[in-house]
Order: C-alpha cells, then sequence, then structure tokens
C-alpha cells in the first residue's frame, strides 16, 4: 500500500510517544516519573461525572447535532459571554472531539498548497503538523527564554507575506507557560489590523490557568476589529480535568463554523453524547474549584522554577501560566555523561535524564525552540519535588 503525500508530511505527536514510552518502561518494572504528559492529575469534579451517569440514564446515547447538542451550544456561548466579554450566535459556536480536532478543522476547511500560517515557536508539537498535512506552508518565528517565549509586533509584521491565511496564537502557552497581557495582544493586534487577510486563531486552551499578578485576555476582546476573522478555541481538558472526554469548542465566524461542520460530518460526526452532557454541567456549573486548583498549580510552578534554576546548566523562566516549564539547557550542551556519551542536543538531554534517573521529559526540539526541554508539572509536589532532584543529580554528574 502507498501511503498518501498528506500522512508523510506529518510525524506522530512527540508528546504521546514520551508518555507512551514513559508508561512501558513502568510496566517494565522501572522507576520512572513522566513529567511529559500535558494533562492535569485532578479528577474531573464530582458534578460533572453525575451529570454524565444521568444522561446515560436518560438515554441521552444516540447520534447528536454533527457539531454539538443545543444543550452545550448555549452553555459555550454563556461560557464565551461570561468569561471573555464575547457574543456569539448559535451558528457561530462549533463542538468538536477535542480542541485539536477543532483546530484541525479550522485549518483543513480554509488552507491548501500555496498558503502560510504564522506560528510562534516555541509552540504546541501538533500546529505545523496539521499546517504541512493540508499541505500549507508554517512559518515559524522564534521567541526565546530571553523574550519571554513572546514574539514583538516587529516580529509578527515581517512573517507576514501576501500568503499568509493564519496567525496561530497560544496564550497562556504550551509548551512555554508564557502568556500575553491585554496591552501586548493589543499591540500584535494593530499589525494584524493592518494585513486584513489574516485570520487568527487564539487558542485559549489554559485560560484559567493562570497566575498571581497576570490577568488572562483574549484578542478577539482586545481588539473588537479582529472579531470578524478569529477563531476563538477552547475547551473542557484541561480547566475541568477532562482529557479523555473528548470536548472542544470555539466560537466564531459563521461561514467558517458550517465549513467546520461540514468536515466534521464526514470525519468523526458528533462528539460522544455522553461527554457533551457532562461538558454542558462543567460549563454551567460551580466554577469555584478553579481557583482552588490555580493555586495548587502555581505552588508547583514555584518549586519547580526554584529547584530547576538550582540546577548546574539550567535556565527556567517563570511562566504566567498553564502547568509547564521550558528550561533552556544551553548549558549541558557538549558535556559528558558519566559513560563518556556527549549530549550533542536536547533530545539527547532528555534521554539522559530517563536512562539515568528515570525521569522523563519532551525535549525542545519537538516544539521549535532548542536547546530545552518541556516539563509538565501537573502532578504532585512529592512527585515534582524527587523527580527535580533527579535532574539536579543528573545534571551534576555531567562533565
Amino acid at each position: 500500500m502507498k501511503l498518501s503525500d498528506a500522512i508523510q508530511r506529518i510525524q506522530p505527536s512527540a508528546t504521546l510517544a514520551v508518555t507512551a514510552k514513559a508508561a512501558e518502561l513502568k510496566r517494565q518494572g522501572r522507576d520512572i516519573i513522566g513529567l511529559g504528559a500535558g494533562e492535569p492529575d485532578f479528577d474531573t469534579p464530582d458534578f460533572v461525572k453525575e451529570a454524565a451517569i444521568e444522561a446515560i440514564r436518560r438515554g441521552d446515547t444516540k447520534y447528536t447535532n454533527v457539531d454539538g447538542t443545543p444543550a452545550l451550544k448555549e452553555a459555550v456561548r454563556a461560557k464565551f459571554k461570561r468569561d471573555n466579554g464575547l457574543d456569539y450566535g448559535a451558528d457561530q459556536v462549533t463542538v468538536n472531539v477535542g480542541g485539536k480536532q477543532t483546530i484541525f478543522n479550522a485549518l483543513v476547511a480554509t488552507i491548501g498548497a500555496g498558503d502560510e500560517v504564522v506560528i510562534p515557536a516555541p509552540y504546541w508539537v501538533s500546529y505545523p503538523d496539521i499546517v504541512s498535512f493540508t499541505g500549507a506552508t508554517p512559518v515559524f518565528v522564534e521567541a526565546g527564554i530571553d523574550a519571554g517565549f513572546k514574539i514583538t509586533p516587529a516580529q509578527l509584521d515581517a512573517a507576514i507575506t501576501p500568503r499568509t491565511r493564519w496567525l496561530i496564537l497560544n496564550s497562556p502557552s504550551n509548551p512555554t507557560g508564557a502568556g500575553y497581557t491585554a496591552a501586548e495582544l493589543k499591540a500584535l493586534g494593530e499589525v494584524l489590523e493592518r494585513h486584513p487577510h489574516v485570520w487568527i486563531l487564539s487558542d485559549d486552551m489554559y485560560e484559567h490557568i493562570v497566575y498571581e499578578g497576570f490577568t488572562f485576555a483574549t484578542i478577539a476582546k482586545v481588539c473588537p476589529s479582529l472579531y470578524p476573522r478569529t477563531l476563538t478555541v477552547n475547551g473542557a481538558s484541561k480547566a475541568y480535568s477532562m482529557t479523555g472526554w473528548r470536548i472542544g469548542f470555539a466560537g466564531g465566524p459563521a461561514p467558517l463554523i458550517k465549513a467546520m461542520g461540514k468536515l466534521q460530518s464526514q470525519s468523526t460526526s458528533n462528539p460522544c453524547s455522553i461527554a457533551q452532557a457532562a461538558a454542558t454541567a462543567a460549563l454551567n456549573g460551580p466554577q469555584d474549584f478553579l481557583a482552588e486548583r490555580r493555586i495548587a498549580f502555581q505552588g508547583r510552578r514555584d518549586l519547580v522554577v526554584s529547584m530547576l534554576n538550582q540546577t548546574v546548566g539550567l535556565r527556567c523562566h517563570r511562566p504566567e501560566g498553564a502547568f509547564y516549564v521550558y528550561p533552556d539547557c544551553a548549558g549541558l550542551i557538549g558535556k559528558k555523561t558519566p559513560a563518556g556519551a556527549v549530549l550533542t542536543d536536547d533530545e539527547a538531554v532528555a534521554a539522559y535524564l530517563l536512562e539515568a534517573e528515570g525521569v522523563a521529559v519532551v525535549h525542545g526540539a519537538a516544539f521549535g525552540g532548542s536547546p530545552a526541554f518541556r516539563i509538565s508539572y501537573a502532578t504532585s509536589t512529592a512527585i515534582l519535588e524527587e523527580a527535580c532532584k533527579r535532574i539536579q543529580r543528573a545534571c551534576a554528574a555531567l562533565v
């Protein structure tokens, strides 16, 4: 069988690969601490689970509308209004099988060969692969640790060409946790206002996981002139600890939403009916637990940043949100392991941490930002402290 050109243009997800490898080593009896998965360790709230159970009892186990039940769409509309100050009609809302499908639908429905998509780097691993799948070209704009992992208006302006169709903006970011302030978004928006052919995909998946001193903002609200060409993407996975339920959603221009639904009708069809009932409850129900979880994540962030910055060869930025840190490991490149191997790049660093100390991280090259690696601190303080001690020990052993 000959594989398609489209499928050969993409690679498997590096984050999922690291998680799978860590799980396999654990099954073999290795003492492994997996810091690769971007998945909250908190459980789905009980009231959300109960809504799912009640949906099963009611018999809500049939097909639904392709891109979401009316009840969930109304909950999404209310969420955008309540949290973001954005008004969307029912025909401007789509519900999908996770945020990844939302992004996939939007890009596959709108771009192809000859088009370009601007992607700040470091980036979430799936962005460039989805763009490449369509035949379009990802255009990377680099923003390293010294820039707080945020691009400037001048960089954005320089990256835009007549072929640019989208800018993908993820704040707070996976993998760095960097968040753009309202003022920073406004400055980027002023550039975009000069380029009316460029649409904006605002990936807000981590909006509820932000820390003291930072206020979340989304570009369609900050720059109302961009509302007609912005797709605001979100979902239940991170804030509500519902990764496995697979519910993503977005608000945007009705013609785009309709096209995305057309694509979904010939791929997955509707998201799981039970998961939709659960997500409806999550969005409409009490939100007080979000603040409690933010406090826990902030404590974990502070611990990990402090310990990594005390580690030989590492430099760690203090992120504004999400549950990732992205330490620069330039100080380790060129050093030798106790076994005599030279660490030539961040993939070698990640392999060394796994082999020497049983700590699984994702190498920075997978996110387009090297030399670095990503740590997810969505696990307990005790595990994180032990993991950081192991990383410190591994780095100290290099010569």
